[in-house]
């Protein structure tokens, strides 16, 4: 699991270069900076935005007596969307607007879902109930 993490830290960061050399290549150096400000501009009013929301909505359940595992997911998606915004590259910048677009992330945590609940049946993961 270590390795797969190390490998993720390592590949993602390069391809994101290769990607931004290749768009500056065809449309320009200044181009492809302003493209990159203007995505982790975009980005961070948008994650500001979903993230208000979803604190809204955790309130909500909370006042109800729900448990709001609902608007934590969404936090957790929102978080890890407007760090990879931060990066600078196209490719972290598209996975961390799929992450921040309310259309986008109820498929993507459906797959978390599922992955996790995979896991856990295998033995992966262990969840354990707090009294």
């Amino acid at each position: 699991m270590l390795l797969k993490i190390i490998a993720i830290f390592v590949t993602v960061p390069l391809l994101d270069l290769l990607v931004l050399l290749q768009v500056a290549s065809y449309i320009g150096t200044l181009e492809t900076i302003a493209i990159v400000i203007l995505t982790g501009i975009l980005g961070g009013s948008l994650a500001k935005m979903q993230g208000l929301k979803t604190l809204q909505k955790f309130r909500e359940k909370t006042m109800l007596g729900e448990t709001p595992s609902n608007p934590i997911m969404d936090g957790l998606m929102i978080l890890l969307g407007a760090g990879l915004l931060l990066t600078p590259g196209f490719l972290t910048d598209i996975a961390g607007f799929l992450l921040l677009i309310p259309i986008t992330r109820p498929i993507l945590k459906k797959a978390i879902s599922k992955y996790v609940n995979k896991k856990t049946k295998q033995g992966y993961i262990h969840i354990e109930k707090y009294p």
